[in-house]
């Protein structure tokens, strides 16, 4: 057998481990909003201990946590070193979820096994990769052992609120290192690059007023009403602007928060929204938040006695493709065609991720996990998030593989 059998092998041995401990993690609930993320890094530094792979804790000082809007975040490290004169390679996953919401038919804290399927918020996006990771590296170092560079798994928790106390608040603080970076995703394209997101919450300030005498308020949500108008129609602009970008299409908005008045019989003073801006990589994001300021504010300027407020919610830059990427993109479409029988095309995404936040930083990454062809078929924030275990064991058997082959 090649070593590369013999990795798969591996995996196939163990894989059943590899299943109950992702339902592990899943049983751990990691709800964000409210993000009390601590003690699901605690129950996952156990299991990670009791395989062998010593865990560092990192935790966020309480008052940025909460200055954030979040309850707690301890990131863990798990530093592999084999020896001198080899790259270091950070795998990153975050364990921060939305909460499940509505109309799931499974527990969505259960990690319940059906049809080959496993169900359970976080099940594709992104504790999944916790486990495609930690049993790549078991593999690897049960198989072929490197004697060169250096592994840093990354399991952080605050993706859904943009990254900054996850592997941005490590970087920061120096705490790792990579020279190249393999960050969650999913098995049947390696992603390059992807979209930036602005996020903007509106107020719209009026007047109160009884409903019975209208006229002497001025209705805030009427206001707030033209600026939508003038928000989606700004929208259906974007629509002719084309991304270069293989998997990219066009700029987009969406409104997803409406909030305000008081009662029914009182004309609103005050309603606020929040919006979504997602910028393709071409686009620059200070001049797309400039754009956006300035039409909210022109749009309020016509409606008398209306004023407006602007805040920046986040701003999440887009990830362009670095030069250095290559060794990455090479290993896993090589090693992801031979597991999986087919291509594996290197491509942009219109979601946002953490590997924005290396990539600012000048380390090449690329996105490749566990998961199906599209966000959609994962059910990914939505009920009954759902991953097929036969991609879990075979992007483990590639990611082995692949670090194999840049540490070998």
């Amino acid at each position: 057998m090649t070593l590369y059998t013999q990795l798969d092998h591996w995996i196939d041995a163990h894989f059943e481990e590899e299943v109950r401990f992702l339902q592990q993690l899943i049983q751990v609930p990691t709800d964000t909003p409210p993000g009390n993320n601590a003690p699901h890094a605690r129950r996952t530094a156990q299991m990670l201990d009791a395989m062998g792979l010593q865990a560092q804790s990192h935790p966020v000082p309480a008052d940025i946590v909460h200055a954030h809007g979040l309850q707690s975040i301890t990131n863990l490290i798990v530093r592999r070193t084999y020896g001198a004169g080899g790259p270091t390679i950070a795998l990153n996953a975050h364990g921060d979820v939305v909460p499940p919401g509505d109309g799931w038919q499974h527990d969505p804290y259960g990690g319940e096994l059906e049809n080959g399927m496993i169900y359970g918020r976080a099940a594709a996006v992104s504790k999944s990769d916790f486990a495609t990771y930690a049993f790549a590296v078991r593999a690897l170092e049960a198989v072929c052992p490197p004697t060169r560079g250096q592994i840093d798994l990354l399991f952080t928790y605050d993706e859904e609120f943009g990254g900054e106390l996850g592997p941005g608040w490590l970087l920061a603080n120096g705490l790792t290192h990579p020279d190249l970076v393999i960050a969650a995703g999913f098995s049947y394209a390696v992603i390059t690059a992807h979209n930036g997101c602005l996020q903007l919450e509106v107020t719209v300030h009026g007047q109160t007023a009884h409903a019975a005498i209208p006229h002497t308020g001025v209705d805030a949500l009427q206001a707030g009403v033209a600026i939508l108008h003038a928000l989606y129609a700004q929208n259906t602009l974007y629509q002719s602007i084309t991304s270069q970008v293989e998997g990219i299409t066009h700029p987009y908005l969406n409104i997803g928060v409406i909030q305000g008045g008081t009662n029914t019989n009182v004309v609103p003073g005050r309603v606020s929204f929040k919006l979504d801006r997602r910028m393709i990589p071409e686009e620059n994001a200070t001049e797309v938040e400039a754009q956006l300021r300035a039409l909210i504010q022109q749009t309020a300027a016509q409606l008398p006695g209306v004023s407006v407020d602007v805040r920046r919610i986040l701003l999440a830059h887009s990830m362009q493709a670095l030069p250095g990427n290559q060794p990455l993109v090479h290993a896993l479409q090589t090693h992801g065609q031979a597991v999986f029988g087919e291509p594996l095309p290197a491509l942009g995404t219109p979601l946002y991720t953490d590997m924005r936040l290396f990539a600012q930083q000048g380390i090449p990454g690329v996105i490749y996990g566990a998961g199906p062809r599209t966000v959609l078929e994962s059910h990914a924030k939505r009920a009954d998030e759902r991953l097929n275990l036969a991609d879990l064991r075979r992007a483990t058997q590639v990611v082995a593989r692949a670090l194999r082959d840049l540490l070998g």
